[in-house]
């Protein structure tokens, strides 16, 4: 998935503002705003507005600021609508904005490299108003499951930044992404999403994206990782946003996808019985070419996915991507039933207590 290098003169990148909304993640915030206010571009600020935070989120931006000057940041109050929170914080930090270009990522995200904003700065003066990067997760060893989610974030990925390469685009992701602010207030902000737990990303690039107006930037040097996610529960909690979300998309992607893993079944299921059948009857013809068929079509996966893998820095992987493709929809399946009920106890406490 490389595209063209890009080279522009410094005095023709655009003015970038880089907003983030953090809520009680001192620590991470701590660790990660250094490598994005130390960033190798011309003309940028970072906004970062404290949601309600009761730990050491104030005292950390205070003494940030004080050695950055390039940092501002805000806060909303404790007792802001738990639903829209953020929403509110990112319509706050875009208000406050200087510049017309935004890039978004998260208190608990870093950039790869300090010409993460240089990347998406050069892709904008292709003309495009949204421009979507890749985002990584740096997975401690110790993590259960950790290859089969490291799989799964590519997957996920590669899925919304081909079709957008393709002039498909369906959604993004709040780690690494970026619009013009014409674009926001052209569309009401949010306010077709409020309500609605999430989609500040990708609920909201799926309602403004078009073939027209997206493009993406994969370089490595445009990546953001984070090592955020130390166990099952904190993956579940990313997994779960988007794919609470992901059942409010409009357009065709989801059902795109869908057969995507129903010819994933039917070819797994075609050659279980394409075997059986090939053994009751002892042709071994259809044995051999069933085989055949089956080892080309993973060597081609293979291949795909560890070429895309390196280019991101997400490993490699092996025999066991047949495994992942099995289970990764039935994981998604689980996921989305657990989001879907953690959503409904959101509205029901939210409803008790008006």
């Amino acid at each position: 998935m490389k595209r063209e290098e890009i080279s522009v003169d410094d005095s023709n990148l655009p003015g970038i503002s880089v907003i983030i909304s953090s809520k009680n993640d001192s620590v991470q915030l701590e660790k990660n705003l250094p490598f994005i206010l130390e960033q190798d571009y011309p003309n940028f600020e970072v906004i970062v507005v404290n949601c309600g935070s009761t730990d050491e989120t104030d005292t950390v931006l205070k003494a940030a600021s004080l050695k950055y000057p390039r940092l501002y940041h805000t806060f909303i109050p404790p007792e802001a609508d738990e639903i829209n929170e953020k929403k509110l914080a990112l319509t706050v930090g875009i208000k406050a904005a200087k510049y017309d270009y935004l890039l978004f990522t998260e208190s608990y995200c870093r950039p790869c490299s300090s010409e993460w904003i240089r990347e998406f700065g050069k892709q904008f003066t292709r003309g495009k108003d949204i421009i979507l990067g890749y985002s990584n997760l740096l997975l401690p060893k110790k993590i259960m499951r950790g290859s089969f989610i490291r799989y799964d974030n590519l997957i996920h990925q590669i899925k919304f930044l081909s079709r957008a390469i393709s002039r498909k685009p369906f959604m993004g992701t709040g780690r690494n992404m970026a619009y013009k602010k014409e674009l926001f207030f052209s569309n009401k902000g949010f306010s077709s999403i409020l309500g609605i737990d999430g989609g500040e990303d990708d609920l909201f690039i799926n309602r403004i994206a078009n073939k027209r107006n997206t493009d993406v930037v994969v370089s490595t040097k445009s990546i953001t990782e984070t090592d955020s996610v130390e166990n099952f529960s904190t993956w579940r909690s990313f997994k779960s946003k988007h794919l609470y979300t992901k059942q409010l998309y409009k357009g065709f992607s989801h059902l795109f996808f869908g057969f995507e893993n129903f010819s994933k079944y039917s070819f797994a299921l075609l050659f279980i019985s394409s075997i059986l059948l090939s053994v009751y009857t002892t042709n071994y013809i259809l044995l051999g070419s069933a085989i055949l068929l089956f080892l080309l079509l993973l060597f081609i996966r293979i291949s795909v996915i560890n070429k895309n893998s390196k280019q991101f820095g997400s490993g490699k992987f092996n025999i066991r991507l047949l495994i992942f493709d099995l289970l990764q929809p039935i994981s998604n399946q689980r996921f989305t039933k657990y989001a879907n009920s953690r959503n409904r106890a959101i509205l029901s406490v939210k409803k008790w207590y008006k």
